[in-house]
């Protein structure tokens, strides 16, 4: 076996029969390992890293040829960390392997079944000299070896060391039914039986009754035995399977026939509607291919209602990403239902990965790569100029990246690495302890490990049975597998490309209470509402009625398991066969309402620009010089703009509108009414005055009035200022009020817009009381009288609004603040100003000095 692997990897080389030595240089190079020495080793072999490695064509020597710029599975460094950080642990323990040291030994596979030989070739003899079968001048003690992750690689790595008799640790999940492993003693597997993850897929399939569903696998070995694993299954429990894929193993898609046959094993599926749930079964890699096809077949596939599915993803794939692939995101799959191998978290573990810096150990080999793939940057370099920029500072934090990246908390994988260095040192220290118990009764002189074969440690580990820092038992079964369970995750993405998996059930085949499937579907974040058939009575499970979707989602094919939600801008037909494009909506100048507001609007304020020049034409007649002429003015002055500040509110909200509207509504008609207000004040204080000996002459005068006025009108100005300046009114879209609008509004905030009205209120209400008491006063001019009932008016159509603002929604609520503005308005200008008007147009004799004399006489 050894020399037809020796032949695979190198050319045939002819010669003389001769005495073999250690060659000098070495032939097939190892990029990448990781040595930390002791007085046992163990072994480990990684799959972190690709290299697109060309065929060999045994016609000249391959050398350095083979290797191109490597990609990094930076998330899967973690294992290489755990194997150190487990190794590390043990040598600071006093009670495990006493007087001994433990040192480890990490290269990879590079995903590729070359590699593998030559890295466990390299591993087992001398390092970096090629001589399978040969060891020169080491005097390493190889106990076991812990590895791989995917199938290929582990039983790669099985066919030599099974030759060796060399303990063998699994960390990957997959098939189990490799006859030659199963019938070895070096075999391990720290993965739990991959059978009770396919009785577990079946329990939550039926759990939810999706019994309409699709299989994805990886096209391989493992693949091909999981589709024949399942598809009895399912048919057994009554679950159809619609259609089954194969996703290529394999990334050199080199032509178009071979992207077109790819895209028609994997995307072309997606198209049927049947299958709203999907398992994807694969490896680490799995997922990202099959995200690039659904590229390569529709760029906009994430935003097509039609693929999108439930996920279920077995235990060996991970949402991972590569240095070069760090533009990818998985929210394709927010909402999958993931199993995962059982992990704890390990006391201390994190506080070691933050210690991790690009010069933390000379010996990694691995760790330049990871630095420099994960954070985008290059280590320094002697003998290359690296610009500031790119240059990798060291103080870069592995907390700082996204999941797809690097996970601080440790994985199923890196769990069961941990849990595999620790039976190997408890199997080792058991072989030590039954070694010294020999000594002590005079049958061996020597150390247990001076002689030490790597098959002696077969009965010890599997006979081992511990329990780890996180307090669970590690034990193998008969079969040599551990006993564990799969935890069942949730997976929810975030727009950051992170995402975080949430335990929501757990598959336990060895549970106390008997309860092996257990699942928290109330926390269980979904990408849709499910399940939008009825069953047929007394027809086949397959056999369904449809039911209408309910509004806001469609489904575009009869005989779909659920039905998509239209996007926020987008509302269901009546048919909900399709989402059509709502319409924003704003009171606009066209539509009848806007018009008729509009007109009424522009027809008051002629009416009061009338009414101001009628008052400056006849500014020296009695009944204006009476009643503080200055106050009239501005009173008028700001009734027209609270007329043309209605205007602000018609048409499509803009940014500037939004800022201008209630601020200006609010200040303005604090204005008018603090001149009502003045006005007021002033006939009180002008009868008070007329009364002998009298204090309040010395108020008499229009200072007390434009007093009122600018005081109470600067009140309402820094209310205004400090909202503007706070928490500005913005444009809003709102696209959930009206099922087939989207409303554009100005949203002004949950208070100032309140307080500004408020204080507009209180004003009118002190107006309202002072005019009422002064309405009965001898003044042949008495405005107090008319005050009052335009007070009355305007307070009225203010307690009326708000119950009406609030109780409308959209364009509707900007119609009846516009129409309270207008009438409140007009019933300040209708009350005070259209009897005056009456007297100085149609009754000019009643507008004299003469005549006020002579009625304040007769009231006397």
């Amino acid at each position: 076996m050894v020399m037809l692997v020796w032949l695979f990897l190198l050319p045939h080389v002819a010669g003389e029969a001769r005495t073999v030595k250690c060659p000098v240089s070495d032939p097939v190079p190892v990029p990448h390992e990781w040595y930390q020495s002791g007085d046992l080793l163990v072994g480990g072999i990684a799959s972190q890293i690709m290299y697109t490695l060309q065929e060999i064509s045994f016609e000249t020597n391959p050398l350095q040829d083979m290797f191109e710029v490597p990609d990094m599975v930076t998330k899967f460094y973690q294992h290489s960390l755990t194997l150190a950080f487990a190794v590390n642990e043990i040598n600071e323990n006093p009670r495990i392997l006493p007087n001994f040291t433990l040192g480890f030994h990490t290269y990879d596979s590079y995903y590729d079944e070359r590699m593998t030989y030559r890295t466990i070739l390299d591993m087992l003899f001398t390092p970096h000299r090629f001589a399978p079968n040969y060891k020169c001048d080491t005097q390493k003690k190889l106990t076991s070896i812990i590895g791989g992750l995917s199938f290929k690689v582990s039983f790669r790595m099985a066919d030599i060391l099974r030759i060796y008799k060399i303990p063998q640790v699994t960390y990957g999940s997959f098939a189990p039914d490799d006859k030659g492993t199963a019938e070895s003693t070096s075999f391990f597997r720290m993965a739990p039986n991959e059978a009770h993850q396919y009785t577990g897929i079946i329990q939550l399939l039926l759990h939810f009754g999706w019994t309409w569903i699709g299989l994805l696998a990886v096209d391989d070995e493992s693949g091909e035995h999981f589709l024949k694993t399942m598809e009895p299954l399912l048919s057994k429990n009554g679950i159809c399977l619609a259609l089954t894929g194969m996703v290529p193993n394999r990334s050199d898609w080199s032509t178009l026939d071979d992207i077109n046959g790819l895209l028609s094993k994997i995307y072309l599926p997606f198209m049927d509607r049947k299958a709203s749930t999907f398992i994807l079964y694969g490896e680490s890699r799995t997922i990202v291919r099959l995200i690039t096809l659904m590229y390569v077949g529709d760029p906009r596939y994430k935003e097509n209602v039609s693929y999108r599915k439930v996920w279920i993803i077995t235990a060996q794939i991970d949402f991972t990403l590569t240095g070069i692939q760090k533009g990818c995101d998985f929210h394709f799959f927010h909402g999958a239902i993931s199993f995962t191998i059982h992990a704890n978290e390990l006391p201390g573990f994190q506080k070691f990965l933050q210690i991790l810096k690009p010069c933390y150990t000379q010996e990694d080999h691995f760790l330049k790569e990871f630095w420099e793939q994960a954070f985008d940057c290059l280590c320094p370099n002697p003998r290359i100029p690296v610009d500031a920029i790119d240059k990798c500072t060291g103080e870069e934090m592995l907390e700082s990246l996204p999941e797809p990246i690097f996970e601080m908390h440790i994985t199923g994988h890196s769990y069961s690495i941990y849990n595999a260095v620790y039976a190997i040192a408890h199997a080792l220290h058991a072989m030590h302890s039954a070694g010294s118990n020999l000594r002590a009764m005079g049958d061996v002189q020597r150390s247990p490990f001076q002689d030490f074969q790597p098959w002696q440690l077969h009965p010890f580990l599997h006979g081992i049975s511990f329990n780890n820092s996180a307090g669970e038992l590690i034990s193998f079964n008969d079969n040599r597998e551990m006993e564990s369970e799969f935890d069942i995750m949730n997976l929810v993405t975030f727009p950051n490309k992170s995402y975080l998996r949430v335990k929501v059930g757990s598959v336990s085949p060895n549970s106390r209470n008997g309860n092996t499937f257990v699942i928290q579907e109330d926390i269980i974040v979904w990408q849709r509402t499910l399940n939008q058939k009825k069953k047929k009575e007394g027809a086949k499970f397959c056999c369904y009625d449809c039911a209408p979707c309910p509004s806001g989602k469609i489904s575009n094919q009869k005989g779909m398991d659920y039905c998509f939600e239209c996007p926020e801008d987008q509302y269901s037909s009546k048919d909900h066969n399709q989402c059509i494009s709502k319409t924003i909506s704003f009171l606009s100048y066209g539509e009848p309402l806007g018009t008729i507001l509009a007109l009424v609007a522009i027809s008051f304020s002629i009416v009061t620009a009338l009414i101001l020049g009628t008052f400056i034409k006849h500014k020296d007649t009695a009944i204006i010089r009476a009643n503080n002429r200055d106050i009239t003015y501005t009173l008028l002055i700001s009734l027209l703009l609270c007329f043309l500040s209605s205007l602000l509110f018609l048409g499509q909200p803009k940014k500037v509108s939004c800022f201008l509207q209630q601020s200006a509504f609010g200040i303005i008609f604090s204005v008018a009414v603090s001149c009502v207000l003045g006005k007021t004040v002033t006939v009180v204080v002008a009868f008070m005055a007329t009364k002998p000996g009298s204090r309040m002459r010395k108020w008499v005068g229009k200072g007390l009035a434009n007093s009122i006025v600018l005081s109470c009108s600067l009140i309402q100005v820094g209310i205004c200022t400090v909202w503007l300046g706070t928490s500005p009114p913005y444009l809003e879209f709102d696209m959930q009020s009206m099922p087939e609008e989207i409303i554009a509004e100005c949203n002004e905030g949950p208070v100032m817009f309140y307080i500004i009205l408020g204080y507009m209120g209180l004003l009118s209400i002190i107006s309202l009381f002072v005019a009422f008491f002064a309405r009965k006063l001898p003044d042949s001019f008495n405005e107090a009288k008319f005050i009052t009932f335009s007070m009355l008016m305007f307070c009225s159509v203010w307690f009326c609004f708000i119950p009406a603002y609030v109780g409308t929604k959209g364009k509707y609520m900007v119609a009846v603040e516009i129409f309270s503005i207008s009438a409140s308005t007009a019933g300040l200008l209708a009350c005070i100003f259209f009897p005056k008007c009456y007297i100085i147009l149609l009754r000019p004799e009643l507008n004299k000095r003469e005549q006020l004399i002579r009625r304040m006489d007769t009231r006397k």
